[in-house]
């Protein structure tokens, strides 16, 4: 048993770094696809939250650059969303192991998908909306998804054993089978 925190400088015991703990913590509570869902939840939370503030700041005049273009063609940032969805759509579909269900692979789906919701009242009615009150659809879109997937990795134990009983149920199997 290691020693206490208080004996802990003079004990000569050195604790691993909170960031090792964590990942330990990590890989004994949870399975590779619930941590590529983390990660995609995580990626798309913190990607709609950049993309917001860049777009104020820009809008705002307090971020030192500009809208992004192709000439004169302004490019929206569900363009780099649905690029990132279709690298990740090609990492799917060549199966590579090493990276199917991977966190960084989730928190690409995460992101991208973040820049699409973004952007979802533009391509909803394809007109650009994004500061008008129609605009607002996609704060509310992307909220929504935040709101969905989080409240799915929260309970997946739930949902899990939610789907085993129904599943049992429509099989005709008793309560108490295994």
């Amino acid at each position: 048993m290691p020693p206490s925190l208080a004996s802990w400088p003079a004990s000569g015991f050195r604790r691993p770094p909170l960031r090792e703990r964590w990942r330990r913590a990590l890989n004994d509570h949870t399975v590779p696809a619930q941590r590529s869902l983390m990660a995609a939840w995580l990626g798309f939370g913190c990607t709609f939250g950049a993309a917001r503030l860049i777009t104020h700041g820009i809008r705002g005049g307090w971020l030192p650059w500009g809208n992004i273009s192709a000439g004169r063609t302004h490019l929206h940032h569900y363009n780099f969303g649905i690029a990132t969805l279709a690298g990740v759509g090609l990492v799917a579909v060549r199966g590579d192991e090493a990276y199917v269900g991977h966190p960084g692979i989730g928190a690409l789906y995460g992101a991208g998908s973040a820049l699409i919701a973004d952007e979802f009242a533009l391509l909803l009615d394809l007109k650009d909306v994004y500061w008008a009150r129609q605009g607002r659809i996609s704060v509310d879109v992307s909220l929504g998804i935040l709101s969905a997937l989080g409240l799915y990795l929260t309970a997946i134990p739930f949902w899990h054993e939610v789907t085993k009983v129904t599943r049992d149920h429509l099989q005709g199997r008793p309560a108490d089978a295994a």
